[in-house]
């Protein structure tokens, strides 16, 4: 009898046994790497997803977000696709086998796909920029590689002020001032 009440009185403290396989899982992968000086200095036009080919060391310092797209770029050399300049930071527990930090790496695209934004980059004032870097469901590192035209200066001013005005309209219409 008294076993009875304390196991009644344990399943009220713990609530109602959840079934099996329905907890939510949550996702341990880190938020993308984004580029968001891209944006800005871009207007872009056109985007593709692309693999890259990492080491092992690299793909563990971007899993902890260890990455930035600050000067990266990307060039068609060779009929191929190459991130240049991104920089990932040393996996510390990589020890001998670690990676350079800068070093031009390769993204794989379809051929095709390839040969696309390699046309459309070479039309004036276009350029090929990585947008951000991100895992994907399957757990794979993959590019986000944009089109973009450089922006002017006046542009950016415009859009800044646009930026401004919409705002200053959103604090009138809530009442915060």
């Amino acid at each position: 009898m008294a076993l009875a009440t304390i196991a009644g009185s344990l399943s009220t403290i713990r609530g109602p046994m959840a079934k099996k396989g329905s907890a939510k899982k949550e996702s341990t992968a880190p938020r993308s790497i984004q580029n968001r000086k891209a944006r800005y200095d871009f207007a872009i036009s056109d985007t593709e997803e692309a693999g890259i080919a990492l080491v092992g060391s690299e793909v563990k310092s971007l899993y902890l977000g260890r990455g930035h797209l600050n000067d990266a770029f990307c060039r068609v050399i060779n009929g191929e696709l190459f991130l240049i300049n991104m920089d990932i930071e040393p996996y510390e527990k990589s020890g001998v086998f670690g990676h350079e930090r800068r070093r031009d790496r390769k993204l794989l695209m379809h051929r095709k796909q390839i040969e696309t934004l390699d046309r459309k980059s070479m039309e004036k004032g276009f350029t090929l920029v990585p947008l951000s870097v991100y895992f994907n469901d399957k757990g794979r590192v993959k590019v986000q590689v944009g089109l973009g035209r450089g922006k002017a200066d006046y542009d950016k001013r415009d859009k800044i002020a646009k930026d401004d005005a919409r705002r200053e309209v959103d604090r009138a219409k809530s009442g915060k001032y």
